[in-house]
Protein backbone atom coordinates (compact mmCIF):
# COMPACT_ATOMS: atom_id res chain seq x y z
CA UNK A 1 0.00 0.00 0.00
CA UNK A 2 1.14 3.45 -1.00
CA UNK A 3 -0.05 5.79 1.90
CA UNK A 4 1.48 8.87 0.46
CA UNK A 5 0.63 8.47 -3.37
CA UNK A 6 -2.95 7.33 -2.07
CA UNK A 7 -3.14 10.09 -0.36
CA UNK A 8 -2.36 12.79 -2.68
CA UNK A 9 -4.54 11.16 -5.09
CA UNK A 10 -7.85 11.08 -3.28
CA UNK A 11 -7.06 14.67 -2.28
CA UNK A 12 -6.11 15.28 -5.88
CA UNK A 13 -9.36 13.73 -7.56
CA UNK A 14 -11.44 15.76 -4.44
CA UNK A 15 -10.23 19.10 -5.01
CA UNK A 16 -11.13 18.92 -9.18
CA UNK A 17 -15.08 18.20 -8.52
CA UNK A 18 -17.55 20.98 -7.97
CA UNK A 19 -20.78 20.38 -6.21
CA UNK A 20 -22.63 20.55 -9.12
CA UNK A 21 -21.09 17.36 -10.16
CA UNK A 22 -22.11 15.26 -7.06
CA UNK A 23 -25.80 16.77 -7.07
CA UNK A 24 -24.83 18.90 -4.01
CA UNK A 25 -25.51 22.89 -4.01
CA UNK A 26 -22.93 25.26 -4.23
CA UNK A 27 -23.57 27.12 -1.20
CA UNK A 28 -21.46 29.73 0.24
CA UNK A 29 -18.36 31.07 -1.63
CA UNK A 30 -15.50 28.52 -1.24
CA UNK A 31 -11.98 28.82 0.36
CA UNK A 32 -10.75 25.92 -1.62
CA UNK A 33 -11.17 24.25 -5.14
CA UNK A 34 -13.30 21.27 -5.44
CA UNK A 35 -15.62 19.34 -2.43
CA UNK A 36 -15.09 19.66 0.97
CA UNK A 37 -13.89 16.34 2.95
CA UNK A 38 -17.04 16.33 4.56
CA UNK A 39 -18.93 16.21 1.72
CA UNK A 40 -16.93 13.25 -0.04
CA UNK A 41 -17.11 11.06 2.90
CA UNK A 42 -20.87 11.62 3.21
CA UNK A 43 -21.03 10.63 -0.63
CA UNK A 44 -19.06 7.63 0.70
CA UNK A 45 -20.26 6.44 3.69
CA UNK A 46 -16.86 7.03 5.86
CA UNK A 47 -16.44 9.58 8.49
CA UNK A 48 -15.04 12.51 8.11
CA UNK A 49 -11.98 11.72 10.58
CA UNK A 50 -11.28 8.50 8.31
CA UNK A 51 -11.22 10.51 5.03
CA UNK A 52 -8.49 13.29 6.43
CA UNK A 53 -6.28 10.39 7.67
CA UNK A 54 -6.11 8.58 4.30
CA UNK A 55 -5.30 11.68 2.06
CA UNK A 56 -2.68 12.81 4.81
CA UNK A 57 -1.34 9.27 3.99
CA UNK A 58 -1.66 7.86 7.69
CA UNK A 59 -4.58 6.07 6.81
CA UNK A 60 -5.31 2.24 7.39
CA UNK A 61 -5.42 -0.07 4.53
CA UNK A 62 -9.07 0.53 2.85
CA UNK A 63 -11.85 -2.65 2.06
CA UNK A 64 -12.59 -3.38 -1.51
CA UNK A 65 -16.27 -1.43 -0.28
CA UNK A 66 -14.80 1.87 0.94
CA UNK A 67 -12.63 1.79 -2.34
CA UNK A 68 -15.20 1.27 -4.66
CA UNK A 69 -17.26 3.56 -2.33
CA UNK A 70 -14.63 6.46 -3.03
CA UNK A 71 -14.66 5.99 -6.54
CA UNK A 72 -17.78 6.40 -6.86
CA UNK A 73 -17.96 9.38 -4.89
CA UNK A 74 -14.92 11.12 -6.68
CA UNK A 75 -16.36 10.43 -10.26
CA UNK A 76 -13.42 8.27 -11.03
CA UNK A 77 -12.73 6.82 -14.49
CA UNK A 78 -12.27 3.19 -15.02
CA UNK A 79 -8.44 3.34 -14.97
CA UNK A 80 -8.55 5.69 -11.96
CA UNK A 81 -10.44 3.41 -10.32
CA UNK A 82 -8.23 0.48 -10.84
CA UNK A 83 -4.91 2.60 -10.11
CA UNK A 84 -6.97 3.26 -6.76
CA UNK A 85 -7.23 -0.04 -6.41
CA UNK A 86 -3.61 -0.94 -6.90
CA UNK A 87 -2.31 2.12 -4.77
CA UNK A 88 -4.48 0.86 -1.54
CA UNK A 89 -3.10 -2.95 -2.16
CA UNK A 90 -5.90 -4.16 -3.23
CA UNK A 91 -7.52 -6.16 -6.66
CA UNK A 92 -9.53 -4.03 -8.86
CA UNK A 93 -12.89 -5.57 -10.31
CA UNK A 94 -12.51 -8.15 -12.48
CA UNK A 95 -14.57 -7.89 -15.91
CA UNK A 96 -18.01 -9.08 -15.89
CA UNK A 97 -19.22 -6.73 -12.83
CA UNK A 98 -21.63 -4.39 -13.12
CA UNK A 99 -20.10 -0.78 -13.87
CA UNK A 100 -20.04 1.85 -11.27
CA UNK A 101 -17.75 4.31 -12.60
CA UNK A 102 -19.50 7.04 -14.22
CA UNK A 103 -17.94 8.66 -17.34
CA UNK A 104 -17.23 12.24 -17.37
CA UNK A 105 -19.00 12.99 -20.59
CA UNK A 106 -22.40 11.10 -18.98
CA UNK A 107 -21.83 13.86 -16.06
CA UNK A 108 -21.75 16.44 -18.31
CA UNK A 109 -24.77 15.51 -19.96
CA UNK A 110 -26.40 15.55 -16.96
CA UNK A 111 -25.18 19.41 -16.39
CA UNK A 112 -26.82 20.64 -19.16
CA UNK A 113 -30.28 19.49 -17.62
CA UNK A 114 -30.26 22.64 -15.78
CA UNK A 115 -34.33 22.49 -15.67
CA UNK A 116 -34.63 18.55 -15.47
CA UNK A 117 -34.00 16.41 -12.73
CA UNK A 118 -32.07 13.68 -13.85
CA UNK A 119 -30.40 10.32 -12.04
CA UNK A 120 -27.81 7.95 -13.22
CA UNK A 121 -28.66 4.12 -11.92
CA UNK A 122 -26.45 1.21 -12.56
CA UNK A 123 -27.44 -2.21 -13.44
CA UNK A 124 -28.54 -3.39 -9.74
CA UNK A 125 -30.57 0.13 -9.61
CA UNK A 126 -27.88 1.79 -7.22
CA UNK A 127 -27.77 5.36 -7.84
CA UNK A 128 -24.97 6.52 -9.12
CA UNK A 129 -25.28 10.39 -9.67
CA UNK A 130 -27.96 12.79 -9.55
CA UNK A 131 -28.07 16.07 -10.70
CA UNK A 132 -29.50 19.85 -8.08
CA UNK A 133 -33.18 19.40 -9.67
CA UNK A 134 -33.23 16.01 -8.65
CA UNK A 135 -32.35 16.78 -5.44
CA UNK A 136 -34.95 19.73 -5.38
CA UNK A 137 -37.11 17.41 -6.68
CA UNK A 138 -37.10 14.41 -4.58
CA UNK A 139 -35.00 14.95 -1.65
CA UNK A 140 -31.46 15.45 -0.58
CA UNK A 141 -30.27 12.18 -1.64
CA UNK A 142 -26.89 12.47 -0.10
CA UNK A 143 -28.23 12.68 3.55
CA UNK A 144 -28.95 8.94 2.39
CA UNK A 145 -26.51 6.47 3.56
CA UNK A 146 -24.31 4.59 0.58
CA UNK A 147 -25.49 0.92 0.97
CA UNK A 148 -29.10 2.15 1.15
CA UNK A 149 -28.79 4.52 -1.93
CA UNK A 150 -30.54 2.01 -4.18
CA UNK A 151 -34.33 2.22 -6.01
CA UNK A 152 -34.43 -1.46 -5.04
CA UNK A 153 -33.70 -1.15 -1.50
CA UNK A 154 -36.24 1.69 -0.66
CA UNK A 155 -39.42 0.40 -2.60
CA UNK A 156 -38.65 -2.95 -0.79
CA UNK A 157 -37.06 -2.90 2.48
CA UNK A 158 -36.91 1.53 3.41
CA UNK A 159 -38.57 2.30 7.03
CA UNK A 160 -40.91 4.52 5.55
CA UNK A 161 -41.72 2.70 2.33
CA UNK A 162 -42.88 4.73 -0.10
CA UNK A 163 -46.91 5.36 -0.53
CA UNK A 164 -48.96 5.74 -3.25
CA UNK A 165 -52.18 3.82 -5.46
CA UNK A 166 -51.74 0.33 -4.28
CA UNK A 167 -52.26 -1.25 -8.01
CA UNK A 168 -49.64 0.97 -9.28
CA UNK A 169 -47.00 0.45 -6.95
CA UNK A 170 -47.43 -3.29 -7.53
CA UNK A 171 -46.88 -2.66 -11.24
CA UNK A 172 -43.56 -0.42 -10.37
CA UNK A 173 -42.59 -3.16 -7.59
CA UNK A 174 -42.85 -5.89 -10.65
CA UNK A 175 -40.79 -3.58 -13.35
CA UNK A 176 -37.72 -3.65 -10.31
CA UNK A 177 -37.83 -6.97 -9.70
CA UNK A 178 -37.91 -7.89 -13.20
CA UNK A 179 -34.87 -5.35 -13.74
CA UNK A 180 -33.18 -7.34 -11.20
CA UNK A 181 -33.81 -10.77 -12.74
CA UNK A 182 -32.21 -9.42 -15.80
CA UNK A 183 -29.50 -8.16 -14.09
CA UNK A 184 -28.34 -10.99 -12.05
CA UNK A 185 -28.65 -13.05 -16.07
CA UNK A 186 -26.15 -10.76 -17.20
CA UNK A 187 -23.78 -10.80 -14.30
CA UNK A 188 -24.04 -14.41 -12.78
CA UNK A 189 -20.63 -13.11 -11.04
CA UNK A 190 -21.52 -9.81 -9.59
CA UNK A 191 -20.80 -9.82 -5.61
CA UNK A 192 -22.60 -6.96 -5.25
CA UNK A 193 -25.59 -7.67 -6.78
CA UNK A 194 -25.55 -11.24 -5.11
CA UNK A 195 -25.99 -9.96 -1.79
CA UNK A 196 -28.70 -7.20 -2.50
CA UNK A 197 -31.03 -9.44 -4.04
CA UNK A 198 -30.41 -12.22 -1.41
CA UNK A 199 -30.75 -9.48 1.24
CA UNK A 200 -33.69 -8.25 -0.19
CA UNK A 201 -35.37 -11.63 -0.45
CA UNK A 202 -34.65 -12.51 3.80
CA UNK A 203 -35.67 -8.71 4.33
CA UNK A 204 -39.09 -8.33 2.31
CA UNK A 205 -41.80 -11.16 1.91
CA UNK A 206 -42.94 -9.22 -1.40
CA UNK A 207 -39.73 -9.70 -3.26
CA UNK A 208 -39.32 -12.80 -2.47
CA UNK A 209 -43.09 -13.61 -3.21
CA UNK A 210 -42.27 -11.37 -6.73
CA UNK A 211 -38.78 -12.77 -7.60
CA UNK A 212 -40.25 -16.71 -7.58
CA UNK A 213 -42.51 -15.42 -10.13
CA UNK A 214 -39.98 -15.18 -12.42
CA UNK A 215 -41.69 -12.60 -14.38
CA UNK A 216 -40.49 -10.37 -17.20
CA UNK A 217 -41.76 -7.22 -18.00
CA UNK A 218 -40.97 -4.66 -20.92
CA UNK A 219 -40.83 -0.86 -19.54
CA UNK A 220 -39.67 1.43 -21.62
CA UNK A 221 -40.86 4.94 -20.44
CA UNK A 222 -43.61 5.76 -17.58
CA UNK A 223 -45.39 8.75 -15.53
CA UNK A 224 -44.26 8.74 -11.82
CA UNK A 225 -46.20 10.76 -8.67
CA UNK A 226 -43.80 12.98 -6.51
CA UNK A 227 -45.25 14.72 -3.50
CA UNK A 228 -43.59 18.18 -2.86
CA UNK A 229 -44.21 19.83 0.36
CA UNK A 230 -44.85 23.28 -1.40
CA UNK A 231 -45.87 21.99 -4.64
CA UNK A 232 -47.97 19.46 -4.24
CA UNK A 233 -48.59 16.08 -6.01
CA UNK A 234 -47.22 16.06 -9.89
CA UNK A 235 -47.27 14.17 -12.21
CA UNK A 236 -44.34 14.09 -14.49
CA UNK A 237 -42.97 11.94 -17.56
CA UNK A 238 -40.01 9.75 -17.20
CA UNK A 239 -38.15 9.18 -19.73
CA UNK A 240 -35.65 6.35 -19.55
CA UNK A 241 -31.93 7.05 -21.21
CA UNK A 242 -29.60 4.13 -21.59
CA UNK A 243 -25.55 5.04 -21.63
CA UNK A 244 -24.44 2.71 -24.13
CA UNK A 245 -21.60 -0.03 -23.33
CA UNK A 246 -22.00 0.59 -19.28
CA UNK A 247 -25.16 -0.47 -18.62
CA UNK A 248 -26.11 1.96 -16.74
CA UNK A 249 -29.62 3.97 -17.64
CA UNK A 250 -30.15 7.83 -17.15
CA UNK A 251 -33.49 8.49 -15.85
CA UNK A 252 -35.13 12.08 -16.76
CA UNK A 253 -38.19 13.71 -15.53
CA UNK A 254 -40.23 16.60 -17.46
CA UNK A 255 -43.49 17.70 -17.84
CA UNK A 256 -45.70 19.05 -20.71
CA UNK A 257 -45.35 22.59 -21.86
CA UNK A 258 -47.50 25.00 -20.47
CA UNK A 259 -49.03 22.64 -17.71
CA UNK A 260 -48.91 22.85 -13.59
CA UNK A 261 -46.22 20.35 -13.75
CA UNK A 262 -44.04 22.53 -16.06
CA UNK A 263 -44.32 25.04 -14.22
CA UNK A 264 -43.60 23.51 -10.87
CA UNK A 265 -40.06 22.34 -12.11
CA UNK A 266 -39.36 26.10 -13.44
CA UNK A 267 -39.97 27.15 -10.46
CA UNK A 268 -37.52 24.68 -9.12
CA UNK A 269 -35.10 25.16 -11.88
CA UNK A 270 -34.62 29.35 -10.27
CA UNK A 271 -35.47 28.85 -6.56
CA UNK A 272 -33.82 24.94 -6.05
CA UNK A 273 -32.84 23.97 -2.47
CA UNK A 274 -32.26 27.24 -1.29
CA UNK A 275 -36.28 28.15 -0.34
CA UNK A 276 -38.17 25.02 -1.72
CA UNK A 277 -38.00 22.37 -0.07
CA UNK A 278 -37.49 19.11 -1.66
CA UNK A 279 -40.13 16.18 -1.69
CA UNK A 280 -40.59 12.85 -1.50
CA UNK A 281 -41.51 10.96 -4.23
CA UNK A 282 -44.63 8.81 -4.73
CA UNK A 283 -43.50 6.11 -6.96
CA UNK A 284 -39.81 6.00 -8.27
Amino acid sequence: MDRTELGAALRTWRERLRPSDVGLPAGVRRRTPGLRREEVAGLAGVSVDYLTRLEQGRGPRPSEAVLAALARALRVTDAERDHLFHLAGGTPPLPGRIRSAVRPSVLRLMDRFTDLPALLLDAKTEVLAWNPMAAALLGDLSSIPPGQRNIARQAFTAEHRLGGDPAERARLDRALVSDLRRSAARYPSDPGLHRLVAELRGDSAEFERLWTLRELDERHADVKRVRHPELGVLELDCNVLEVHGDDQVLLVYSAAPGSREAEALALLSVVGLQRVGAGQPIEN
